[in-house]
This record gives structure tokens, C-alpha cells and sequence, in this order.
């Protein structure tokens, strides 16, 4: 298999007030930073949609669905904890079908260490259709503390979701 020439990205903010627009959306353009300095740091060419839409899991459900076989990577902020609203990853998990549990362990653990609150998230990551997807919590810290991780995982991660062999010599 090949890399895709273009990575289609995908990036949902799920927020109730962001999409109402009583604040602005914060997390996504800073999901969208990080990735683009990743991407322009491999050389790898990419085009990053972004959505805001409020805490529905129908809309979410659908909008994945749409997406797992055309998006490459699929990365949500907000909806993550344990509130009534959170619904992120009660809707994204049943899509999934590889799921990659270890990165957001690590990362839950690694920084509720320092701040035990970020024990209660409850993100995800895992493959549907094509798509790789990362479920974010909604704040700018949280989203750069996973980021941070997520990066430093994505480029073998990728690799290793199209069958590349990264410990092949040439």
C-alpha cells in the first residue's frame, strides 16, 4: 500500500454554546495548528476540513459515518467527560473497529499524574472505515497535551495503517 497523496483530515468540534455562537471555537483551530505543522514537517501534502456542531450524537454519528471512508484522520474536540452532554465517544466507539487504546491511556495517566481531573476523561482513538480517528477533549490545554502525544505517535501510526514497514531498510 501506498500513502495517500493528499491526507483528507477532518476536525469536529462538538460544542452546545461554541456552535451558538456564544463563544468562539478555540480547540479545533488549535487542532488544526498542530497538525498542519505536522504534516508540513513530514512533507506530506493535506487538506483539513473543520466542523462545529453542537452535542448531537445523530449529527455526530452521521457526520463520521459520511467521512470514514474519504477522511484519513479524523480528530474531535469536546464531549469527552461524563456530563449529560458529553456524547463523543458513546457515539464514535460503536463505529470503531480497531481500536488503539494505548495512546489515550498513556496520556490520561502521564498528565493525571500532575492533575487527577484529567483522569475523568474518557477519549478515544481507533480505525473506522479508513479513517484514523482521535477523540479530544474540548479545552486548548487538553488539546495540546494530547496533541503533543498524539504527534509524536502519528507518523508510525500512519505507517503502520497502510501497511508500510517503517523497520524496513532500503
Amino acid at each position: 500500500m501506498r500513502l495517500p497523496e493528499i491526507f483528507e483530515v477532518l476536525v469536529i468540534t462538538l460544542s452546545d454554546r461554541a456552535a451558538a455562537g456564544e463563544y468562539s471555537d478555540l480547540s479545533g483551530p488549535a487542532v488544526r495548528e498542530r497538525l498542519e505543522a505536522f504534516f508540513r514537517e513530514e512533507g506530506w501534502k493535506s487538506v483539513i476540513r473543520m466542523e462545529l456542531i453542537p452535542d448531537d450524537p445523530l449529527r455526530l454519528s452521521e457526520l463520521i459515518k459520511d467521512s470514514a471512508e474519504s477522511a484519513n484522520l479524523i480528530i474531535t474536540t469536546g464531549g469527552t467527560g461524563i456530563g449529560p452532554r458529553d456524547i463523543t465517544v458513546d457515539t464514535i466507539a460503536p463505529l470503531i473497529t480497531r481500536g488503539i487504546p494505548g495512546i489515550m491511556e498513556f496520556i490520561r495517566v502521564k498528565y493525571g499524574m500532575e492533575k487527577p481531573n484529567a483522569l475523568l476523561s474518557r477519549g478515544i482513538a481507533g480505525i473506522a472505515g479508513k479513517s484514523l480517528i482521535y477523540t479530544l477533549p474540548g479545552s486548548v490545554k487538553a488539546v495540546e497535551e494530547y496533541m503533543t502525544e498524539i504527534l509524536r505517535t502519528l507518523k508510525h501510526t500512519v505507517l503502520m495503517q497502510y501497511g508500510i514497514d517503517s523497520h524496513a531498510r532500503h
